[in-house]
């Protein structure tokens, strides 16, 4: 009798070890990002901002980071123009938006930056392209997802911009709404005016860098900044 006893009570343990096991698979399908934005936060890996103007060769020197470092790469003006691309009803929203040279809504920007985010698993770093665009964007990130460690912000003359953008436009295939002069212009003083207003609120996490060399040397500056930022980070 007793062996019958206990032999009963080890079946119930296990059937409530496989229910607990169950929900919490559900639970982590259901709300993916909870538990990956819980993971940032507490986590050792970086999560570093990229700013720069329209032209400032921030895309070029994000894709060295991703090759040198496997960081996750998030750029907010891909998802936006993906999210056109489709064709869907919130796409043609954000293209008319996009036309005029204007900035997409934070919460807009934050949710598709969020919807991406929470694919991603075991990443050894966060790198976010072109976000954010507003102070407040900022405090909005850091509230959901984690605080800021690192922001690199690459400094170029509003003239160099314009000619980059324009050379780009006339070798490419694709014909973007955004690449005309008037519109060039307009988005780039729009990003010099929120972009001051960004910095000022994070000196320490700020590094400034000179965009206007050639894309080896600027990199050369852009690991020195991160392979200090690991090491702060892993020392912690």
């Amino acid at each position: 009798m007793p062996q019958n006893h206990y032999r009963k009570c080890f079946v119930k343990l296990v059937q409530v070890i496989c229910l607990l096991t169950l929900f919490h698979t559900i639970d982590g399908i259901c709300n993916p990002f909870r538990n990956s934005s819980e993971n940032v936060s507490q986590s050792t890996v970086p999560i570093i901002w990229v700013l720069g103007g329209p032209g400032s060769g921030k895309g070029t020197q994000c894709a060295k980071i991703v090759e040198k470092y496997g960081f996750s790469h998030f750029s907010t003006g891909d998802l936006l123009r993906d999210e056109v691309a489709s064709g869907s009803d919130k796409g043609k929203e954000l293209q008319e938006i996009m036309k005029k040279g204007e900035l997409v809504s934070n919460a807009q920007v934050l949710s598709l930056l969020e919807t991406a985010m929470k694919k991603v698993t075991n990443s050894k770093g966060f790198l976010i392209d072109g976000y954010p665009r507003q102070k407040d964007q900022g405090a909005a990130f850091e509230e959901a997802i984690a605080p800021v460690d690192l922001i690199l912000y690459f400094e170029c003359r509003d003239e160099t911009m314009v000619a980059r953008i324009l050379h780009r436009a006339s070798q490419s295939a694709e014909v973007r709404a955004d690449d005309n002069e008037d519109t060039i212009k307009t988005r780039i003083a729009t990003f010099s005016k929120n972009t001051n207003e960004i910095l000022v609120l994070y000196p320490q996490q700020t590094r400034r860098i000179d965009a206007e060399r050639g894309v080896d040397d600027i990199f050369g500056d852009v690991q020195n900044f991160i392979d200090a930022t690991l090491a702060i980070k892993v020392a912690s």
